[in-house]
């Protein structure tokens, strides 16, 4: 019995230590210049009726299937490439921006601050430990059970309450904005269709409206079809730019997400349309057939000749199928034309380092350091200048640009090393060795945050130290 008990405390203030502290899942963040000014255009006359900056709201893809979009804290709005996938239209998208820039605005908790959840489960599991260790475990197992389920009910009528707040606030955004309401109710209406396909409805006994996390959608489509009917922007027509646009991107991220198998299947070779060949190109490119992904792209060229993001593709597919000169043409146009927009510019560098003749090197720097400057998420640019500092013989800047990429990264370890290494060899009080000091003291510190945490979880568990 006294080991049973042990084990059992065990696994209680386990449970605790994994409920307050484990992480979000990871997911891959799809980072695309065309991709990019699309999603910031079409979100940002709601972020402006919602009363914020554009420059401070950041909406960003997501590799993932599903249909979903969420925000996570700040001023960030993450939307699902399965999304983008299944949406009809630009202003289905819309709407569902107008609806998590509604959390944004609302200062809505994700899942620490749920105005109790958390502190209920904590308290039931302390008790239940308690009782456990007391010599009681049925006793102690019942009030861990007990307190879960009043916290999950309790956060579950939470999250339907935000969620409908969330709703009701982005129908404002829209009318603000002067953008129809349509596409947030066919989005509503398309998840109602899902739930249906899956016996998930309000009507059917085995599903319980009070344990969902969202409203069903039927009453969300009941709540919001007047206020968004009633809008002098109901009627409001999409600018056709903008939806073409949409389908642009729609056709290149299912042809670089989805399995080739299935893009070739969606758009058959006998389609010829613009959309057909973009995302054909991304296709073939990704099953390694280049031959084909070029003449997909030589068929956009043809279209419009001066496109930046074709003359972005036809680069990246020569780069990458081992032609890095001859790639130099189009990746150039392509940055001048966007004004060195940083992610195209990465890749204009990583070509230039790529040719190996060191009389592109001084290009290669002045276009990495460009970007590095306009986008301070961006750890692949830093790795190619990097390369560059390398290959010019400068260590101490090769140690910046890797302390800069490990602290983008999370590489607390090698930035911490790397800083050090950079401050060794710059001039004290420089610029750059100012920047590395800033690292190394950033790293330091989430090194030693992560080692608190670990002691903290090794107590937890009563494990010795």
């Amino acid at each position: 019995m006294p080991r049973m008990k042990r084990f059992a405390t065990f696994l209680a203030l386990f449970c605790l230590a994994m409920f307050a502290g484990t992480p979000a899942m990871a997911q891959t963040i799809l980072r695309d210049a065309e991709t990019e000014s699309m999603l910031a255009d079409i979100s940002r006359p709601i972020i402006q009726a919602a009363g914020l900056s554009p420059n401070n709201v950041r909406v960003i893809l997501i590799q993932d299937n599903s249909i979903n979009a969420f925000v996570a804290g700040g001023q960030i709005v993450y939307l699902h490439s399965g999304l983008i996938d299944k949406a009809d239209n630009v202003n289905e998208v819309q709407g569902v921006i107008a609806h998590e820039l509604g959390h944004v605005v609302g200062g809505h908790a994700v899942f620490d601050r749920d105005g109790g959840y958390g502190s209920i489960s904590i308290l039931s599991l302390l008790l239940g430990a308690a009782a456990i260790a007391a010599g009681s475990p049925e006793a102690g197992t019942a009030i861990m059970m007990g307190g879960q389920r009043a916290a999950i009910g309790k956060y579950l009528a939470f999250s339907r309450a935000q969620e409908s707040s969330a709703d009701a606030a982005g129908v404002r955004f829209l009318n603000t904005a002067g953008i129809s309401g349509r596409g947030m109710l066919e989005f509503f209406k398309k998840l109602q269709n899902l739930q249906f396909s899956y016996g998930y409805y309000a009507s059917n006994p085995e599903v319980d409206p009070f344990a969902q996390t969202h409203p069903m959608s039927g009453e969300r489509i009941q709540a919001l079809t007047a206020d968004l009917q009633g809008s002098p922007a109901w009627n409001t027509r999409t600018d056709p730019a903008l939806e073409v646009r949409f389908k642009r991107v729609q056709a290149k991220l299912r042809g670089y997400v989805n399995e080739p198998e299935i893009t070739l299947k969606a758009y058959p070779t006998t389609d010829q349309s613009m959309y057909a060949h973009y995302a054909r190109a991304y296709a073939y490119h990704r099953k390694g057939y280049p031959d084909q992904a070029a003449a997909e792209c030589d068929a956009l060229i043809r279209i419009a000749p001066e496109d930046p993001y074709f003359l972005e593709l036809q680069g990246q597919i020569m780069l990458e199928s081992g032609d890095p000169r001859g790639a130099l043409v189009p990746l150039r146009k392509a940055t001048v034309s966007t004004n060195y927009q940083p992610l195209i510019a990465t890749t204009f560098g990583h070509a230039l380092i790529a040719t190996e003749d060191p009389a592109n090197l001084d290009e290669a720097e002045k276009v990495l350091r460009q970007a590095v400057a306009r986008d301070k998420e961006n750890p692949f640019a830093w790795y190619q200048l990097g390369m560059v500092y390398e290959r010019k013989g400068d260590t101490a800047r090769v140690a910046l640009a890797t302390a800069e990429r490990a602290n983008l990264t999370g590489d607390a370890r090698t930035a911490l090393a790397s800083s050090r290494a950079a401050m060794a060899q710059l001039p004290q009080g420089s610029p750059d060795w100012i920047r590395a000091q800033d690292i190394m003291m950033v790293s330091q510190t989430q090194m030693e945050d992560e080692q608190r945490g670990r002691r903290r979880q090794l107590s937890a568990a009563g494990a010795p130290r």
